[in-house]
């Protein structure tokens, strides 16, 4: 009898963790659905097309994998690709290689131009790349607590406490997040700007649908009371023009701190 006692208190224990496990599983596709939900609003505001933001990634991917041939433990290159327009920042051994770096990497098909900020200098170390990374977190916080900016219109990158954003924005939003960029830190040596420029109406597209509904006010269902003459609803806003021409880029500098 003792053998089959054991047996039953295998399978009970069996079948308890087994139960464990699946709770387990199911807490965990909360979190994963809610940040499906979250990830899908962020999107939103991204003003790429889907294939460029396919084709950023491929040639970060293979722009890194082309200077690390060159660089090996000589240097460090960091690429950052938004809408086709790349940016090399790190450090190498000589004029040279930085030379060299750029060749391989401009000959990666799509790529519309690109910014070499390459420093001859040695490796930076861990130290210099984890500040860059805070800087890097407390330029994004900044820019979403910014009435009328969007995080995810812009990429972010730090380099040896040098700030460059990117991304396609108007002049107004560019004013104002390098104003927000250069106060969100207090050891950032500059902010550089590498914007592609596009108008208002065009920016209007891009506006997440929760802050639009945010500013439009709650629709009345079908057994809500009429709305009072006195505050009659505000007219609609003009439709955006889908085929408004952005603005050529303008690579710039930010005045220093």
């Amino acid at each position: 009898m003792r053998p089959v006692f054991q047996a039953r208190v295998y399978r009970g224990l069996s079948t308890l963790a087994l139960g464990a496990t699946l709770l387990l599983s199911l807490q965990a596709c909360v979190p994963l659905m809610v940040g499906g939900t979250v990830a899908g609003a962020l999107m939103a505001s991204d003003r790429r097309t889907l294939g460029s933001q396919t084709d950023d990634a491929a040639i970060e991917l293979k722009a890194t994998g082309r200077a690390t041939k060159i660089t090996g433990d000589r240097g460090r290159v960091a690429v950052s690709s938004y809408n086709r327009m790349v940016l090399l920042t790190g450090e190498v051994a000589d004029e040279k290689m930085k030379a060299e770096v750029q060749k391989q990497i401009e000959t990666l098909p799509g790529i519309k131009a690109i910014e070499n900020d390459l420093a001859i200098a040695p490796v930076s170390s861990v130290g210099v790349r984890s500040n860059d990374a805070l800087i890097t977190g407390r330029v994004k916080a900044a820019i979403i607590d910014t009435h009328d900016l969007y995080v995810n219109a812009f990429k972010v990158h730090t380099d040896r406490s040098v700030v460059y954003l990117m991304g396609r924005v108007t002049e107004r939003e560019a004013k104002l997040a390098g104003e927000v960029a250069r106060n969100a830190a207090s050891k950032i040596n500059k902010v550089v700007l590498l914007f592609e420029y596009i108008d208002e109406d065009e920016a209007k597209k891009f506006i997440p649908k929760q802050a639009e509904d945010k500013e439009k006010p709650a629709a009345a269902g079908a057994k809500a009371a009429p709305v009072p003459a006195a505050n009659p609803e505000p007219s609609a806003q003009p439709k955006a023009d889908a085929n408004a021409p952005a603005k050529p880029a303008a690579p710039k500098e930010a005045p220093e701190k």
